[in-house]
């Protein structure tokens, strides 16, 4: 699955997943999000769990892309998230090139990178893919000062293929507060110079928004893959409408 081709240029509304179940993933997957993402940083996943999820995933006729956020910048996180089959790796915390090129070495074979090949697919039954990586995509995360500050340095990087913004992470980097964050829509502000390095680049724009307000504002800003929901926070509105009660706050 060519992730980024599936995804295109336009609005596509993702699932951040941090609850660590695998049939909940199924069942949210079946329901038609352009891509979802695993939470091993901040979620409840572990590799384990994302290899079962995966594994799970197979039953899904049409499953979207999936990403998995990874702890760090690891060589041994990164191959082991893409040999479970994502399609997508999210490397948070990228402050320099440097740190990009890392990432990319991570998740790309020989030449472009050091990756070595060893998917798992073949142990529940999928055929194994070729050795090409070409389907893989690297989303690295920019979420400090020094981060915005070379973002264009970060974007430029061959390999990278987008940027995903952590708005809650970005603004306590900077020193502010998330809501005002959002609603600095300038040019010269901190969320529309990433998506203007985006742009230059050539490179996907994504945020984590986690409800669908913060969505509208991170879109309207130029940010075309969104988090806008997680699953904690969809059992929560299904149990709400279920029961014909206001939603109770659920996580970020």
């Amino acid at each position: 699955m060519d992730a980024e081709r599936v995804l295109g240029d336009g609005r596509a509304d993702g699932v951040w997943c941090r609850l660590g179940e695998p049939l909940t993933v199924v069942q949210i997957a079946r329901g038609g999000p352009a891509w979802l993402c695993l939470d091993a940083q901040h979620g409840a996943y572990d590799d384990a769990s994302v290899v079962a999820t995966m594994r799970a995933l197979t039953t899904v006729t049409e499953r979207p892309p999936v990403a998995v956020r990874v702890a760090g910048l690891s060589d041994s996180l990164i191959g082991r998230a893409l040999d479970a089959g994502a399609d997508i790796v999210v490397v948070p915390m990228i402050e320099t090139s440097d740190e990009a090129s890392a990432a990319v070495r991570a998740a790309h074979y020989p030449p472009l990178g050091r990756r070595s090949w060893g998917p798992m697919s073949d142990l529940w039954g999928g055929e194994p893919p070729s050795s090409s990586d070409a389907t893989t995509a690297l989303w690295v995360m920019i979420e400090t000062q020094a981060g915005l500050d070379a973002a264009d340095e970060i974007l430029g990087v061959p390999g990278v293929d987008g940027v995903f913004v952590g708005p809650f992470d970005l603004a306590i980097g900077l020193g502010r507060d998330v809501a005002d964050l959002l609603a600095a829509d300038d040019p010269a502000d901190p969320l529309p110079r990433i998506v203007a390095a985006a742009r230059r680049a050539g490179k996907g724009a994504g945020a984590f928004a986690g409800g669908p307000g913060r969505g509208a504002q991170l879109r309207a800003l130029g940010f075309t893959r969104v988090a806008v929901t997680t699953d904690q926070s969809l059992i929560a509105a299904g149990l709400a409408a279920a029961l014909d009660r206001d939603v109770a706050p659920a996580g970020y």
